[in-house]
């Protein structure tokens, strides 16, 4: 009984350690390809349509509701301290530093993420990948780095739309709805935004890029060498949740570290 309990603790310590191991040896195989990406550029066209093109509704609108409910929650803040003149700056503040990479990540993980990790692992589970390997066809260059490619690309931009949309939205609520100075809505946020904070809406955009394409494809991809081993219909499901579950975690953590550094 003591000797289950020790391998059954053991292998709990060992598997997470191992799956970092392989997915650090999967994007060490892939980052040649990322340096080549004429190779696959028909491919990379197309996961840019499906990825970027495909998600601007939802990311607009999104952002949209986003920035009435900020600019909402702030007026009702700053009418107290006699302090309206500054909700431009808190919308403008709150949404390039925070809540656009944030939310557009997670967007993009709910609808993009899960369809990259459950695409890859069908192709897995099917053995479609060994198929394309006998016919000495690059599974990282043919798959993996297009969505690579077109995920960094995309993410950021998609983040720019929801900036812009969310602000809108912000002006929207406290121009039109509670007759604010349109001159003191966008004066404000000219004179809080500086350029720190675009980079650092810049900097997590591409991180979470990396960090979603990165967990979403290799969790599809190293379908064959998970912990729980389950084929079919149920192993292809239970990896698309742990890579949403995971990447989403991710990308909070992530968002931590990189304002605790960017301060």
């Amino acid at each position: 009984m003591i000797k289950r309990i020790g391998l059954s603790w053991s292998a709990q310590v060992l598997e997470p350690l191992a799956a970092l191991g392989r997915f650090g040896i999967f994007l060490a195989q892939l980052s040649g390809h990322l340096m080549r990406p004429w190779r696959q550029f028909r491919n990379t066209l197309g996961q840019l349509h499906f990825i970027g093109t495909r998600s601007i509704t939802v990311i607009a609108v999104a952002g949209g509701f986003v920035g009435m409910v900020v600019a909402l929650q702030f007026y009702d803040t700053l009418v107290r301290f006699g302090a309206v003149g500054l909700l431009g700056a808190a919308v403008g503040l709150s949404l390039v530093r925070e809540l656009a990479p944030v939310l557009t990540a997670l967007i993009v993980i709910g609808r993009v993420g899960s369809a990259m990790c459950a695409e890859i692992a069908i192709m897995r589970n099917d053995n479609q990948i060994d198929a394309l390997e006998c016919m000495a066809i690059d599974p990282y260059g043919y798959l993996v780095a297009p969505r690579f490619i077109a995920t960094i690309i995309a993410v950021p931009l998609l983040t720019a739309i929801f900036n812009v949309v969310g602000i809108a939205g912000g002006w929207f609520v406290g121009v039109v709805l509670f007759d604010i100075g349109e001159g003191a809505y966008f004066a404000s946020m000219a004179d809080s935004l500086v350029w720190r904070d675009v980079l650092m809406d810049v900097v997590k955009s591409l991180s979470f890029a990396l960090i979603i394409v990165w967990i979403c494809t290799a969790k599809g991809y190293l379908l064959h060498l998970a912990s729980h081993r389950t084929f079919g219909a149920e192993g292809v499901s239970r990896t698309t949740t742990d890579a949403v579950v995971a990447s989403s975690i991710t990308v909070l953590f992530a968002d931590y570290v990189i304002s605790a550094l960017m301060l």
